[in-house]
């Protein structure tokens, strides 16, 4: 028995078994961990449709508030939906193309509808959806929301905190 091979591929060629490599297995994991790696890192593993596009976010948190930051470059107010439901905050919307319409003015399409021979394209269009779990303690009644130059900012208050009570056991008559 190898006693190599009882050792866990920790990532590091060092310590890549190559006999695997004889049945083709070897190429196939480093393919499966690269995969993996990119979709972690969000580096592209994800086609260019809407699958790809979730909003990068911030969250802060003080005394009196969670303050959520989320980046939506390209997006006005207009094009997103914020709701609250089982504690779970959901920012959603969906990013369009812009396409030039018959009359010369800027429109939106969901689908690639005009003429241009595209070399490359890396900017993601499509709906999105994030999910952000609120802890206890948050006042649901009073969040607010603003959205300017492609940055949303969402202020969630915290409610006052409540002072333990001491209560006095009376003895039984």
């Amino acid at each position: 028995m190898n006693l190599t091979s009882l050792v866990p591929f920790c990532g590091r060629p060092d310590l890549a078994r190559t006999d695997d490599d004889a049945f083709g297995f070897g190429s196939l994991q480093r393919e499966i961990d690269r995969l993996f790696d990119d979709f972690i890192r969000g580096a592209g593993a994800l086609p260019a449709t809407g699958a790809g596009l979730v909003p990068r976010i911030d969250v802060a948190e003080n005394d009196k508030e969670i303050e959520i930051t989320a980046e939506l470059p390209g997006l006005e107010h207009n094009d997103v939906e914020i709701s609250v439901e089982h504690d779970v905050l959901v920012v959603s919307g969906e990013k369009r193309i812009e396409t030039q319409s018959g009359n010369g003015k800027q429109g939106e399409e969901s689908q690639h509808v005009d003429n241009k021979n595209h070399r490359v394209t890396e900017r993601m269009y499509g709906a999105f959806y994030r999910a952000i779990q609120l802890p206890p303690g948050v006042d649901l009644s009073k969040i607010e929301a603003m959205m300017s130059k492609g940055v949303l900012k969402v202020r969630i208050p915290k409610l006052p905190h409540s002072q333990p009570k001491k209560i006095e056991i009376k003895e039984r008559a």
